[in-house]
């Protein structure tokens, strides 16, 4: 197995251009892992620790840029202001010396339907910002699963950041596992109030082929919502929401957890935190 170490983003994406079929490692979290359990060895690692850039993030028009490198530690430590629903997912991550080194680049490059930085960039509307010698190309964040552990990348590509609009109202992430951290999803679940659109957003993982929204939950949601009253959301209401969410998932039977839980799970967690997210709202 070939060790490659650009020291520059021009020098890694003409690698990548010359040898598709390297693996870019940054913090190595899940690459090590699956190379450790032997369920897959790479025909070359592609390391991208030495690029100082991609650990900056920078801030404009109500988006913030995330580089790829940087750590989801210090996600939550410096952005966690900003993006709340992602600060929280963060923090599930693993232990913190797992946290400090991975990065929610290289949860969207695994593309695990697991992954728990997936439900809150969906509910965001995130955007990732992928890099060729060719050229920049974004992915809407709904677009860049493309099954079990695949994405819309392009062989020659790598993600250079992730785009996250700033939270323009309150956003909660929630997740069913054995313990809080180190455990991989169950499933989980994120919600972010848009209310300057009067909009929703959902994600969901661990309960599909890939994270995905749920679309009908939250057009019937954004409809019920008394967004200038604030008044309490109707039972009925949340109940039907937590319906919505569980129906737009597809769930299979395995070691960690069956179908009909996973189902039962969602839709409590939808009503959780849609209670969470509307008390924070009312400011009660």
């Amino acid at each position: 197995m070939d060790f490659l170490r650009p020291t520059t983003w021009a020098e890694a994406l003409a690698v990548k251009a010359e040898r598709p079929e390297a693996t870019p490692i940054q913090g190595g979290t899940d690459v090590m892992v699956e190379i450790n359990l032997d369920k897959g060895r790479p025909a070359a690692l592609l390391d991208l620790n030495p690029i100082a850039e991609l650990r900056d993030w920078t801030s404009e028009d109500g988006w913030l840029r995330i580089g790829a490198g940087v750590s989801y530690t210090r996600l939550i430590d410096e952005l966690g202001g900003w993006l709340p629903g992602l600060s929280q997912a963060s923090r599930t991550v693993g232990s913190p010396q797992i946290r400090n080194r991975g990065t929610v680049a290289g949860n969207l490059g695994a593309a695990s339907p697991a992954g728990d930085s997936h439900p809150p960039l969906l509910a965001s509307d995130a955007i990732v910002e992928a890099e060729s010698v060719r050229g920049v190309r974004m992915i809407r964040i709904g677009d860049f699963y493309t099954g079990v552990k695949r994405n819309a990348l392009e062989p020659d590509e790598l993600i250079r950041a992730v785009r996250v609009p700033y939270a323009g109202g309150p956003q909660y992430f929630s997740k069913i596992g054995t313990r809080n951290a180190m455990v991989i999803a169950v499933c989980s679940f994120a919600i972010a109030l848009h209310p300057g659109r009067r909009a929703v957003g959902t994600g969901i993982g661990s309960a599909a082929p890939t994270p995905r929204r749920a679309p009908e939950a939250e057009e019937f949601l954004a409809g019920e919502l008394d967004w200038a009253g604030r008044s309490p959301v109707p039972p009925e209401t949340v109940r039907r929401f937590g319906e919505l969410v569980a129906q737009a998932a597809s769930p299979i039977d395995d070691v960690r957890g069956t179908r009909d839980y996973r189902v039962h799970a969602l839709a409590v967690m939808a009503r959780r935190t849609l209670g969470w997210a509307w008390t924070e709202y009312r400011g009660t």
